[in-house]
């Protein structure tokens, strides 16, 4: 916080004149993130016809993107998510994001809603972009020295996950 401030040209003490307290702050710090993160995604799908295979990959690198942009919002998302299980507005707004995911697997299976099947296509590609995520922000690919094509470890996956066949 102290950091941010001297950045900002503001004392330590600026910030609690609008925020009750430090908790607070970083709510706000993570609803305008998942905000950041709502919006890119919502762009990365939108040069695609809903629910192609092509949406849905753009979304798992827009995700991946976002964290590698974003590291610390990314974690303070997930982290505070977790202790702030309760409270209405970040469920809300994540179930927003993970939205974006679920209707274009909807669309993909030709689905009018989001049932069972939806869900359980979405959540494996939820958790593979997720934990890619994590592995590259945290630099545990360069730290195994193992070289990671992004963009077609995504591809490839999507398809795996949907259950497309690979083109030959």
């Amino acid at each position: 916080m102290s950091d941010a401030c001297r950045v900002a040209g503001v004392s330590t003490a600026a910030p609690y004149r609008h925020f009750a307290d430090r908790e607070e702050m970083l709510l706000e710090v993570v609803l305008a993130g998942m905000d950041r993160f709502y919006e890119a995604l919502e762009s990365a799908h939108q040069p695609h016809p809903r629910g192609s295979l092509a949406a849905i990959t753009a979304l798992g690198h827009a995700y991946v993107d976002f964290a590698a942009r974003e590291p610390g919002v990314f974690r303070l998302m997930f982290g505070l998510t977790q202790r702030q299980g309760q409270n209405e507005v970040v469920r809300d707004r994540g179930m927003r994001v993970y939205g974006v995911l679920l209707h274009q697997i909807a669309a993909h299976f030709g689905h009018a809603s989001i049932d069972d099947h939806v869900q359980e296509r979405a959540f494996p590609l939820w958790t593979f972009v997720h934990g890619l995520s994590f592995l590259l922000i945290d630099e545990k690919t360069d730290q195994l020295n193992l070289e990671v094509a992004r963009t077609q470890v995504v591809a490839d996956a999507t398809r795996r996950l949907l259950g497309t066949a690979l083109a030959p």
